[in-house]
């Protein structure tokens, strides 16, 4: 059993590098991560990205942030003012880059894992149905904050 929760806790702390590597590699901002927590609630989502992970590790990385973080990184990354309908699809994009780019930094590490589409969730969404989650919150420079939650089933 405890050769499991040591690989457990491996493939954890891989998907966690891997997710500050992303972010390094997507965003262009200079951005703090916090430490990450353990989430013992429900997930409340007003506005975010919500992808799906299979393969060796099962979840989902789910991006929550205000609309106007999210068009303030995409004001940064394409020079010119995010909204409406662009807001909807870049947030959309930006959370496909950083998953993307996940899934290529954990595979160069032994871990197979694959994504889904993202999904954009409007409005007042509770999340449940997963076994663990970690909450890590991306502090952006003049920008705001993401918080970023890893559910692995």
């Amino acid at each position: 059993m405890s050769t499991l929760i040591t690989q457990r806790n491996k493939s954890i702390t891989t998907l966690l590098n891997g997710t500050n590597s992303a972010l390094k590699q997507v965003v262009p901002i200079e951005h703090k991560l916090s430490k990450p927590k353990l989430l013992n609630e429900l997930l409340l989502v007003r506005f975010g990205v919500f992808i799906g992970i299979t393969g060796d590790i099962k979840g989902k990385l789910v991006l929550v942030g205000e609309q106007s973080t999210f068009g303030s990184i995409g004001e940064v990354m394409f020079g010119s003012q995010i909204s409406g309908e662009m807001l909807t699809s870049f947030s959309g994009e930006l959370g496909n880059m950083i998953a993307g780019n996940l899934s290529t930094s954990v595979v160069s590490n032994g871990v197979s894992i694959d994504i889904t589409a993202p999904s954009i969730i409007q409005g007042e969404a509770k999340i449940s149905g997963y076994e663990l989650a970690i909450h890590l919150t991306s502090s952006f420079n003049n920008v705001g904050n993401l918080d970023i939650y890893l559910l692995l089933d």
